[in-house]
């Protein structure tokens, strides 16, 4: 049983559970870190309701929110930052001590690698403590005739952060509106991660939801003891608990002129598969190249290509007479498997989606603000592009009928249709 952030994507996946055979483990499932935690506390087995998990880990931020009813944790959205972490805020407190250091010293220490190792830790131990107290000090031997003495208070630590923590909250504010919920619809917020114990953190939850949040576990603990507990559902030891979490982005291909078709869409409950059919515009064409992406936009260019599969063997037809049906299907650890059959012919071909590379920095939340912003400019172009795509169908129809019978083919009616 691993778990994984809820906004890793099918190449983060893919990852991990390679990385997990490597080291000789038998994954029996990957499990979503908010959801394991949401266990942990034990939220579903005395109560009903909607829980929001926050999730502030050393490397990434991840909140969903689930509704849980009679033991079932199901996924409502999911939201978060896989570049946004505990780490950034202990690299903040680093840079204040690099500067203090030279305005002291006069020393640049910044480009030596033991001392970025050092000043790490002694961020990390100054968060801590700012966390417990008002005030801080560290100790510094820099080499003199005496050590340096650096202070920092809670509050110009917790300014020094605000932008992070604001980056945080718009996207539990993102995750409330994909649930169509309000914040005062939620009946708990539970923390997870040792960042969350910063009192900043909580401060700005309680003033969003109105009421403290939920925090009786140790945060560092809580997605270990909910992959505990998830692992003895799976040993058949408990009975009483189903996990159902979310794809994290829309899953489709690419069709004619660049357009993104949606088989799978963001915030389907795992495990899911739908199936479309698609046709062939060109006659004869024996062969179909299947290209898989990921992303919101209507347009393959501004999406992430993940996979492909190709089918061939169709038996030569005139363009849209051969029907292909195109099955996704994303299994309980959210892995994407892709089909195809031409329905005619009965020919298939199918693939487990195994992407080498995983996003940007910043791309997943990039994704998600862009699909917002542009959603005008990506309609428009996607029905402009459908629109060409059925006038050349309407041409290459209209070629073949005057080419096999001439004009005497078209019926008045038809014919006026066509001119129009």
């Amino acid at each position: 049983m691993l778990t994984v952030p809820a906004y890793f994507d099918d190449a983060q996946r893919q990852a991990t559970k390679n990385a997990a055979r490597i080291a000789g483990l038998d994954v029996l499932r990957l499990v979503n870190e908010p959801t394991a935690a949401s266990l942990a506390y034990g939220l579903g087995a005395s109560k009903e309701g909607r829980i929001l998990v926050y999730d502030l880990g050393g490397g990434t931020f991840d909140v969903s929110i689930l509704r849980v009813t009679d033991g079932i944790f199901r996924v409502l959205s999911t939201h978060g930052d896989t570049q946004l972490g505990g780490d950034d805020l202990d690299r903040l407190l680093m840079e204040w001590m690099l500067q203090a250091i030279r305005e002291l010293t006069g020393a640049a220490l910044g480009s030596d690698p033991m001392v970025q190792s050092t000043l790490r830790r002694s961020a990390e131990g100054l968060k801590k403590r700012l966390s417990e107290a008002n005030e801080a000090e560290l100790l510094i031997d820099h080499g003199g005739e005496k050590e340096l003495l650096l202070q920092i208070s809670r509050d110009e630590f917790e300014s020094m952060i605000a932008p992070l923590i604001a980056k945080t909250v718009k996207s539990v504010r993102a995750a409330l509106q994909d649930a169509e919920l309000e914040a005062g619809q939620i009946d708990d917020v539970v923390l997870v991660g040792g960042s969350t114990r910063i009192p900043l953190v909580r401060t700005e939850l309680e003033t969003l939801f109105g009421s403290p949040p939920h925090c009786a576990l140790d945060p560092d603990l809580a997605i270990a003891m909910g992959a505990a507990t998830q692992a003895s559902v799976l040993a058949g030891e408990q009975d009483d608990l189903l996990l159902m979490d979310v794809v994290p982005l829309s899953l489709g291909i690419e069709t004619l002129g660049g357009a993104f078709s949606k088989l799978i869409m963001r915030n389907s409950t795992v495990p899911c598969s739908e199936t479309e059919e698609f046709t062939t515009r060109v006659d004869d064409q024996t062969g179909i190249d299947l290209n898989v992406y990921q992303g919101e936009r209507e347009l393959v260019a501004d999406c992430r290509k993940i996979g492909q599969l190709k089918l061939t063997g169709i038996p030569p037809m005139k363009g849209g007479l051969p029907r292909v049906a195109v099955t996704f299907s994303v299994d309980a650890d959210a892995i994407l498997r892709v089909s195809a059959r031409e329905l005619r012919s009965g020919q298939t071909a199918s693939a487990e989606i195994l992407p080498t590379l995983g996003l940007d920095e910043n791309e997943v939340q990039k994704i998600i603000v862009e699909s917002i912003d542009k959603a005008g400019e990506d309609f428009q172009a996607r029905e402009a592009l459908e629109l060409r795509n059925k006038a050349r169908a309407l041409i290459q129809g209209t070629d073949q009928v005057l080419a096999s019978g001439g004009d005497e083919a078209l019926a008045p009616e038809q014919a006026y249709a066509v001119k129009k």
